[in-house]
């Protein structure tokens, strides 16, 4: 149940038997993905609990003050979700929404402003072949990789194992948007693993917000049809899942720490007959 901060603070106190229950800068890199609202929050308009001692997903109602003055009160899951696919920084406060938002403008008597008509659910692309749930394909949709970092994992990974390297989909069994596949960046169909290569991007949006919760769709997709994720997240990013991995960028220690994880994911008997040159 969400409550106040004062309230939970001293609940997690009594539960974990500590005058202080999260060290100041526990969850510090978490919330560096979002520079706007550790502007927003001020420790004295919270009864002295530091950002950094929040968790992300924590069920407490926080003070927020925006660079405007206004004052609100939200969840730091609801301060997180509330930009939405803008980035504006009036998107983070719930008035300057508001106030940005255009007004209609209302000539004579006022009238009720008929609402629009809901618009109909889009239609699912018709070029996914019909494949049982959990087969990987060569999807006519995919895009094309976007990222420097992903080609160069690939290739590392070209040199260490021998894996089919013609398939970039996996069909799955809920709709994802507007298809019945998905699109990992790699996919692996002899270890039916999908690999991800997750960074900020240049302006520090990706990953971040509604675009992490579509990542979450996209892995529950998979496990649901069979498969495994790993993550390799870099920068600030957190694991999302079981077997993510974070990693500050690519290297041959990293490669390694990805093998030894899907030895885990799939037992070393059968990751290692896939090595190039043996174990």
């Amino acid at each position: 149940m969400t409550e106040p901060v004062r309230l939970w603070w001293a609940r997690r106190q009594f539960s974990r038997g500590s005058s202080v229950p999260y060290a100041v800068g526990t969850y510090r890199a978490a919330w560096a993905a979002y520079p706007e609202l550790v502007r927003q929050y001020h420790p004295e308009l919270n009864h002295g609990v530091v950002l950094s001692q929040v968790p992300l997903a924590a069920d407490v109602l926080l003070c927020w003050e925006c660079p405007v003055g206004h004052r609100f009160a939200a969840t730091p899951t609801e301060q997180r979700e509330r930009p939405g696919r803008v980035r504006r920084r009036s998107s983070w406060c719930p008035e300057c929404t508001a106030l940005a938002r255009p007004q209609p403008m209302v000539l004579g008597e006022p009238r009720a402003i008929p609402r629009r008509p809901a618009r109909p659910a889009p239609a699912l692309c018709g070029k996914t072949p019909d494949l049982p749930a959990g087969e990987p394909f060569l999807s006519a949709c995919a895009p094309a990789p976007a990222s420097a970092a992903e080609g160069r994992l690939r290739a590392a990974l070209r040199e260490r194992m021998s894996f089919t390297l013609d398939l970039n989909a996996v069909k799955v069994s809920r709709p994802f948007f507007r298809h019945t596949e998905v699109w990992p960046d790699i996919v692996l169909p002899e270890l039916r693993v999908a690999l991800e290569y997750d960074t900020l991007g240049r302006h520090g949006l990706e990953h971040v917000g509604r675009r992490q919760d579509a990542d979450l769709r996209k892995d529950r997709a998979l496990r649901a049809a069979g498969w495994e994720v790993v993550r390799i997240r870099t920068g600030a990013l957190e694991p999302l899942g079981p077997y993510d991995l974070r990693m500050p960028g690519l290297s041959a220690r990293g490669i390694e720490r990805l093998l030894d994880t899907l030895r885990t994911i799939r037992g070393p008997l059968l990751v290692d007959a896939y090595l190039l040159g043996g174990a």
